[in-house]
C-alpha cells in the first residue's frame, strides 16, 4: 500500500476516525502497515490485539500508554 494511504490512516486514528483507520492498516500487508494496525488496537484500546500486531510488524511492543509517541515515530518512518 502507498506510504499516502498509511499517512491517511495515522491522520484518521489521530482524528478519533477508529473504523477508518483500522481498515486502511487491513488492507496493508507491510511491516508498516502492522505497525499501524497495532497502534489503531492500542487505540482502542485491546491489547491482546494490539501485540499481536507488533509482532507481525516484527517491533517490540512498547505498553498501552505509547499510542502517541508510536503515531509520532511511525509518521517519522
Amino acid at each position: 500500500m502507498a506510504r499516502h494511504a498509511l499517512l491517511r490512516g495515522l491522520s484518521l486514528l489521530e482524528a478519533g476516525d477508529w473504523d477508518s483507520s483500522h481498515a486502511i492498516a487491513q488492507a496493508d500487508t507491510s511491516d508498516l502497515g502492522s505497525w499501524l494496525h497495532g497502534i489503531v488496537h492500542m487505540v482502542e484500546p485491546d491489547k491482546g490485539n494490539s501485540m499481536y500486531w507488533y509482532r507481525c510488524a516484527g517491533r517490540s511492543f512498547p505498553g498501552m500508554s505509547a499510542a502517541a509517541s508510536e503515531l509520532a515515530a511511525l509518521r517519522a518512518a
